[in-house]
């Protein structure tokens, strides 16, 4: 049988044991606690720095709209400014901003906390960089439209409402995202266009547009006279709402562009609120059409009319009458039986 007191611990062996433990625990609270410390220092810095830039942003922003909002109330200011686009406009930069500043700032703070526990770093930012090439090249296209999307709104290219020719799609512009703008296309479709395919875009409602009219007239008309009734249209038109808001410039008679043995053409032009053109061009046919009616001149021009074609002869399709259906023809007269009996065969 086994000795009991083998297996037991002896009083002197517990008290040998206890004093080992203190004096490891007594040369290494130092060490834990100046780990502990750099460690709640380094999270309470780092989120008091996140904060801090996140507040910055947050009145930047803030700031932002309140002088757009002052330059709408102005009288040009309402026409070039819009507070509702500069809004969105600005929420996404900052958005994207506070969301870059916490991704530095916590990932440099769990970097650190893992340095303050002697932990190398080496392997792990070499496996991130590895990682990270790798992720690079299988959604490199993700990040073509996520940077292409960003440089969009910084440069505030166009907003929502613009009309624009983006050469894959075109129309107006519904939602712009940091990877897909939408359009919605003459037709109410909606087009998703991914912002790093987007080679070259054409904003048809910044700045201002052009309505351009041609007025077609019979080269024996007096230009004199109808220059004065393009001009008495033009004057009535900058008058009246709500064009006199739309036009930006006088409508002017830039003159013949087309001189033809039946017709010349005059063509008429004026600046006008982006997005406007085809409105107003409309309504400058419509005014210079009724008041060229009134005085008289005939507006000409288009296709030319078809001759009528001529109507088809009935008879072209009947076949030439034959000679047996006259009695009196040679034909006739030789396919007719001969009179009398006939001869006797036997004789």
């Amino acid at each position: 049988m086994s000795d009991p007191k083998a297996g037991a611990v002896t009083l002197d062996e517990a008290a040998q044991k206890a004093s080992n433990a203190a004096g490891w625990v007594e040369q290494n609270w130092a060490t834990w606690l100046n780990t502990g410390l750099r460690i709640l220092l380094i999270l309470v810095v780092a989120f008091l720095l996140r904060m801090a830039i996140r507040r910055a942003l947050t009145k930047l922003i803030e700031r932002m709209n309140r002088s757009a909002q002052a330059v709408e109330g102005t009288a040009l200011g309402g026409l070039l400014v819009n507070a509702e686009r500069r809004r969105q406009r600005s929420e996404a930069i900052g958005s994207v901003l506070k969301s870059v500043a916490s991704f530095l700032i916590l990932g440099t703070a769990g970097l650190m906390v893992l340095g303050a526990f002697d932990i190398d770093l080496a392997p792990l930012l070499a496996s991130a960089g590895v990682a990270g090439v790798a992720i690079g090249f299988g959604a490199r296209n993700l990040v073509t439209d996520f940077l292409s999307g960003v440089f969009m709104i910084l440069e505030d290219q166009y907003g929502v409402g613009d009309s624009v020719d983006a050469g894959v799609a075109s129309g107006e512009v519904v939602e712009v995202g940091l990877r897909v703008t939408k359009l919605r296309g003459d037709n109410g479709e909606i087009w998703y266009v991914r912002n790093g395919e987007i080679k070259r875009i054409g904003n048809l409602s910044q700045g201002w547009a052009t309505a351009g009219v041609d007025v077609t007239v019979r080269p024996t008309e007096d230009l004199d006279r109808i220059n004065a009734i393009i001009n008495e249209v033009a004057d009535g038109m900058a008058k009246d709402e709500p064009w006199n808001e739309r036009l930006w410039g006088p409508v002017e008679t830039l003159g013949l562009t087309e001189v033809l043995l039946d017709s010349m053409t005059i063509r008429v032009s004026a600046k006008t609120m982006p997005g406007k053109a085809l409105g107003v061009e409309r309504e400058i046919r419509w005014r210079i059409k009724r008041a060229l009616d009134e005085a008289g001149i005939r507006i000409v021009g288009g296709i030319p009319p078809q001759p009528e074609e001529s109507k088809p002869d009935p008879t072209a399709a009947m076949s030439a009458p034959s000679a047996f259906s006259s009695a009196t023809s040679p034909q006739s007269a030789a396919a007719t039986p001969l009179q009398g009996g006939q001869p006797n065969l036997s004789k």
